[in-house]
């Protein structure tokens, strides 16, 4: 008789727990760049059950260097991209309408890093020297500050030679560029693993220049925002995403882990990505998700200031909306 009831009990729960399960929204999102604590909001949200309260299934998919977030939602591959405004709006303006639906970073954490030997003190220095650039998207920062410097991008006496810089510190170790694109939270500490002391570094945070962008924001394709149902995904996608990030931020050395036990390569340590963390909890303070107009408008600024060369050519429309944040943060 027990049997039974333990069957009948289990009978019942089964189609309850598949009904739960199919009632969950699936989201996916694509992150710029592979599993590292950049992300380590998105990981925490997940680990924590904090997309599973919302009830959604979120995927999150690691990128890559060949891996370009725009094209991946263009293609159907995904709900919602991380991406750096720049490139966001570079695309939007070529066809694909992205618009940023929620900004978790409010600080720029982009900066050249600069072998103290080469004699490089100011940015008028970078004169006549092989400058380390990343590309896929990530120049725009770059050579919008140039232009705001009237530096030419094309070489010679008075301008800078662009490397196409990998995604590694190879050029500056080796000594191929004066200077390398790094991150606060990344590549500029790969410099100091590799043994160059910081006293042999001269660095320049584009935040301090006067020419920071906007980075990792969340963005989507504008059509899709025209159905309520998935805007009513995203405004969970972005509470449940902010609660980890704001988890992440008040135990960065938990979240670190969390990040770690997400890393199918294998290829991130433990004190790289605490050190990462700690960084990025910097970027990411400030911010309760939602955009602030004022830092678009100087985004915006900075990338039409290009001179003959913008990033951008006009203002942008419809670029970025506070809908989904203003009811995530009710």
């Amino acid at each position: 008789m027990k049997n039974m009831i333990a069957l009948l009990m289990m009978a019942t729960a089964l189609p309850l727990m598949a009904s739960k399960a199919e009632a969950a929204d699936k989201v996916t999102l694509q992150l710029k760049w592979v599993t590292q604590a950049q992300f380590a909001g998105y990981y925490v949200a997940k680990d924590k059950g904090f997309y599973e309260e919302e009830g959604l299934d979120v995927e999150i998919k690691p990128g890559g260097p060949d891996i370009a977030p725009a094209q991946v939602i263009a293609g159907g591959g995904a709900d919602v991209i991380i991406d750096w405004m720049p490139s966001a709006l570079a695309v939007r303006e070529k066809g694909t309408p992205l618009v940023n639906i929620a900004q978790p970073f409010k600080s720029s954490g982009m900066m050249l890093t600069c072998l103290k030997e080469t004699g490089i003190t100011t940015p008028e220095d970078f004169k006549g020297k092989t400058l380390g650039v990343w590309f896929f998207g990530n120049e725009y920062p770059f050579l919008s500050w140039m232009a705001h410097l009237n530096i030419p991008t094309t070489g010679g006496a008075d301008g800078v030679t662009v490397l196409k810089q990998g995604f590694n510190v190879d050029p500056l170790l080796q000594k191929q560029a004066a200077c390398i694109s790094t991150m606060t939270y990344n590549e500029y500490w790969q410099v100091i693993d590799a043994g160059i002391a910081p006293d042999d570094l001269v660095t320049f945070k584009y935040e301090d220049e006067g020419v920071a962008t906007l980075e990792d924001g969340l963005y989507v394709l504008e059509d899709k925002l025209e159905d309520p149902a998935f805007k009513e995904r995203m405004v969970k996608f972005v509470r449940a995403s902010m609660k980890g990030w704001k988890w992440a931020e008040e135990n960065p050395d938990d979240a670190a882990g969390i990040v770690l036990e997400n890393d199918a390569s294998g290829a991130q340590t433990e004190a790289h990505q605490k050190r990462m963390m700690g960084e990025v909890a910097k970027l990411t303070a400030g911010s309760a998700g939602a955009l602030d107009p004022a830092d678009y408008e100087r985004t915006v600024k900075t990338l039409l200031g290009g001179g003959s060369d913008p990033v951008i050519t006009k203002e942008p429309e419809g670029a970025y909306t506070l809908d989904i944040t203003d009811e995530a943060l009710k």
